[in-house]
């Protein structure tokens, strides 16, 4: 299997089972819905049929999960009918148009204003021509149309709401996650200061050498230049890959801590440090491991950490693998464990993966999370590297270190 690909969750099988068992309710419902009417004895009518063919609607709630228009004029449909397939004529039988109220709060409540304004007017129109046909006496027709209209405008101020809320709960989500990305950025932002401070000091003081020395020791000059065009070639090539996609930061936004940057090689110490809280590492390396440009090594060690403490926080597992692969044009990272997962994603959850994703889009790789057909959950992420600068890069550094101790 492939260490970098996410195989997508085995539920297509449950999915067909539950469409079938769904559509299946939806054909007995009508002969489950009619049936108290037709076998209802007239000597001795009673609430019971009518509520028993109210009861049938359980039948329909997967249908009304996934096609709630549709699941609404069926039991129209059918509790129009209940009235005139039953025995005996009487008020009880407009009880089932209770559960028919119900489902048009969820319809207003789930779908467009302009199919909530169809399903209100069909479920209307439905019940004045039933109650018209169907209920003797003036003065049962105004009590039971007034309790019919009672409960139409119930069930639709009630679903709107629901409507309201739900939008409310998306944007705020969306601003959530929005505040979430901004507050990832402006982190890597000032963690790539931390990069450029260090690159430009080492730029300035080979400089001051190659400067002092270019008369008097020219190979100790030719180090230090040498020095000054890895380090920069470097430091422009992750500007270049990075800072063109980071957002402005905001006038709100607090300092942080200036340190050096972690990266791969501190992997060993975020490993014990998970060991302590209760999580055992397996820490895997593969390929031949080289230095990496600076934004590269820092964001996969930040990626590890997140899905570290995922892992202890969500999961509940034991242990969990991490794989670092170095490859000829890309590294590999990949996080294991055979616990339960993350539940859900409500407010204040997933941050930690949308950091992830958004440390692997600035960096143009490619980043997958979900569980595992196996179980457990898997975090994988590919960072395509530039071209070697590695050798380089060292040679120029013990050469700029030796011209550094011979000025002095």
């Amino acid at each position: 299997m492939d260490a970098t690909s996410t195989p997508p969750p085995p539920q297509r099988a449950y999915g067909t089972h539950r469409t079938v068992l769904t559509w299946i309710g939806a054909v007995l419902y009508p002969f489950m819905a009619l049936l108290p009417a037709v076998s209802a004895d007239r000597r001795a009518p009673g609430i019971l049929p009518a509520c028993g063919s109210a009861l049938a609607t359980v039948l329909l709630v997967g249908l009304i999960r996934r096609r709630p228009m549709t699941a609404l004029v069926m039991m129209l449909l059918v509790s129009a009918l209940l009235p005139a397939a039953a025995k005996y004529h009487g008020p009880v039988w407009f009880v089932p148009f209770v559960a028919v109220d119900v489902t048009l709060g969820y319809v207003v409540a789930t779908r467009t204003l302009r199919a909530s304004a169809v399903a209100v007017c069909l479920a209307f129109l439905t019940q004045c021509l039933t109650i018209l046909g169907f209920t003797h006496g003036p003065d049962n027709l105004v009590v039971i149309g007034t309790i019919a209209l009672l409960a139409l405008v119930t069930v639709c101020v009630v679903g709107l709401l629901g409507s309201e809320r739900r939008r409310h709960a998306t944007e705020l989500r969306s601003h959530e996650v929005a505040e979430a990305i901004t507050a990832e950025r402006l982190r890597i932002a000032r963690e790539l200061h931390d990069q450029v401070a260090h690159s430009i000091g080492i730029i300035a003081i080979q400089a001051g050498v190659g400067s002092r020395v270019i008369e008097t020791q020219p190979l100790e000059a030719r180090a230090a230049l040498s020095a000054i065009e890895a380090t920069s070639r470097e430091t422009l090539s992750g500007l270049r890959r990075t800072l063109v996609a980071l957002r402005r930061s905001g006038p709100s936004a607090e300092s942080a801590p200036y340190g050096p940057a972690p990266g791969l090689g501190d992997l060993e110490r975020l490993a014990a440090t998970t060991m302590d809280a209760g999580v055992e590492v397996d820490l895997r390396w593969s390929g031949r491991r080289r230095q990496l440009p600076p934004d590269i090594d820092l964001s996969a060690y930040r990626i590890v950490q997140e899905a570290l403490t995922n892992v202890v926080r969500h999961s509940g597992a034991g242990r969990c693998r991490v794989s670092v692969g170095f490859g000829e044009d890309e590294l590999s990272v990949e996080i294991v464990d055979e616990g339960r997962g993350m539940r859900g994603e409500g407010p204040g959850v997933g941050f930690g993966i949308t950091g992830m994703r958004e440390r692997v889009a600035l960096l143009h790789g490619e980043f997958g999370t979900g569980p595992r057909p196996e179980g457990g959950f898997r975090v994988t992420a590919r960072l395509p590297l530039p071209e070697p600068t590695a050798t380089a890069t060292a040679t120029a550094t013990d050469d700029a270190t030796a011209a550094r101790a011979d000025a002095r």
